[in-house]
């Protein structure tokens, strides 16, 4: 019997990116487990690249059956809206677990930490400097990609790029800025569970921003490519859903570790 394949639904091609980003994970890992205890980065760099040439073809198969060759239909898109919707939860799952970490640390702290809160020893950085600013800066970029997302809906081009570019540059800014605190830091990850709960988490919200800032910035390079429509365009709203994600987190952060937590 002839198979009738005309539905909407779309089976990915094979793909070898999949088992190429999981070798590349496992050895940015276990590169790093090296890097911290025998001071070598060969391994962790060879992981990195291996990340990013994958991240690159990867995306660029994705880019090409969405855009030309029509295989992200409205079943298909409604399936990968509701795939970043759960992937969303997950990281803010992911990120409850610091925070109850912190709160649980900082409510009632043993004698071990002296039972004060910040621990005795630990300088903990002014809320109303660089957090702050870099609270300012997070703000502003969602100002800005909102603005890119209406722009994109109102098919002007030109804005919808300056408000991209905007965006990624607010991203960077801050990225530098928190590297800056990080250098200027009087203390460690290893210094007591003040430093361990403030770095977990502030520093896996600045990966998460460098992902969101390399997800914006892919989707500019797209955009001035034009391969963004009005009713065509869930690449750039995923990425303005994961950086308001990122805004959000920052502000408990903000909130809880620089300004309460001090």
């Amino acid at each position: 019997m002839k198979m009738n394949n005309n539905h909407p639904y779309h089976l990915v091609d094979y793909s070898p990116w999949p088992l190429t980003g999981s070798i590349g994970a496992m050895t940015t890992t276990s590169g790093m487990i090296m890097w911290f205890h025998k001071n070598e980065m060969y391994l962790f760099q060879l992981g990195m690249i291996i990340n990013l040439l994958t991240m690159y073809q990867w995306w660029r198969d994705i880019t090409r059956e969405a855009t030309f060759q029509g295989k992200h239909t409205m079943k298909v898109v409604k399936g990968l809206k509701m795939g970043m919707v759960l992937f969303i939860i997950s990281e803010v799952l992911f990120f409850a677990s610091f925070f109850w970490s912190f709160f649980h640390s900082s409510l009632a702290p043993t004698i071990e930490l002296g039972m004060l809160w910040p621990p005795q020893g630990i300088k903990t950085f002014n809320p109303m400097e660089i957090p702050l600013l870099n609270t300012m800066i997070l703000l502003s970029s969602g100002i800005s990609v909102t603005w890119a997302h209406h722009s994109l809906m109102n098919n002007s081009h030109f804005q919808t790029k300056l408000a991209l570019i905007i965006t990624v540059t607010l991203g960077i800014l801050f990225t530098y800025l928190q590297s800056y605190e990080y250098q200027e830091a009087s203390f460690c990850i290893s210094d007591s569970i003040y430093g361990s709960t403030f770095f977990m988490a502030t520093g896996f919200h600045g990966i998460h921003v460098i992902i969101g800032t390399t997800f914006l910035a892919v989707c500019l390079i797209r955009h001035m490519n034009y391969h963004f429509s009005k009713s065509h365009h869930f690449g750039f709203e995923a990425a303005a859903w994961y950086w308001h994600f990122v805004d959000v987190v920052w502000l408990f952060l903000y909130i809880s570790i620089y300004w309460w937590g001090s």
